[in-house]
């Protein structure tokens, strides 16, 4: 772990592998990629991750969070930084979602605002493979600044949004995708963790929702089956 002061010096010592290149990193199951444009996550891009109940579904959405950066992990060089006002990863249990804690760096910033921060900051480095930020507030401006240092440094950014109050309406949002997860239960036929996945905004694509599960031994998702297709929602 280390400080806003640290993480600075560490970003520059990190740059020089030249600019990020843009396209899109594959999920790894035909349905979530199916439902994106291009076939896969946008790389050079912020996505939103946030929890369908606030407060209940934090770990399902932080767990959802850490396997989008084990799929990045599997795509690009370089390692992923999480920066959050309170770490509370525990090590032995997020190379279960193909993010070994060597290539793990974390830093704690004192508000949302540092976080906001460190992450534009981040993601201009294009030795970095994504960029993880935890965040109360995620209002349009401040995404749209992470958005444009996204696109300048070729890096991935996922906002895990931990509320403590629910929204009391739809937020806009510059993001390029938002996923809201929440939990299932386990069946004996699964290894990993199941999420109810509500790809909620997609840029230039449909909105769905689907069953996903993540397979730990193989660091794949796999898809249940779509449960709707919301193509004509408004």
């Amino acid at each position: 772990m280390t400080d806003l002061a640290g993480l600075r010096a560490r970003i520059r010592a990190l740059e020089g592998a030249g600019a990020g290149e843009g396209g899109v990193w594959p999920l790894g199951a035909s349905a979530l990629d199916g439902a994106l444009p291009g076939g896969g996550l946008a790389r050079a891009a912020v996505h939103e991750v946030v929890p369908a109940r606030t407060g209940w579904d934090d770990g399902p959405a932080a767990g959802f969070a850490l396997a989008l950066a084990g799929r990045a992990l599997a795509h690009a060089e370089g390692p992923v930084l999480w920066v959050a006002r309170r770490l509370d990863l525990y090590p032995p249990g997020i190379a279960a979602f193909g993010v070994p804690p060597e290539r793990l760096l974390c830093a704690r910033a004192p508000d949302d605002a540092g976080v906001l921060w460190a992450l534009e900051e981040a993601l201009r480095c294009p030795a970095l493979a994504a960029v993880v930020g935890e965040a109360e507030q995620l209002s349009r401006t401040p995404v749209r600044r992470l958005q444009l240092a996204a696109e300048a440094g070729g890096v991935t950014g996922l906002l895990l949004q931990r509320r403590r109050i629910p929204p009391t309406r739809a937020e806009p949002s510059a993001a390029v995708t938002r996923w809201r997860v929440g939990a299932l239960p386990r069946t004996s036929l699964t290894s990993g963790p199941r999420w109810r996945v509500e790809l909620a905004r997609v840029r230039g694509g449909l909105p769905s929702e689907f069953e996903v599960i993540w397979d730990d031994t193989t660091g794949r998702f796999a898809v249940a089956a779509p449960l709707r297709d919301r193509a004509a929602a408004v």
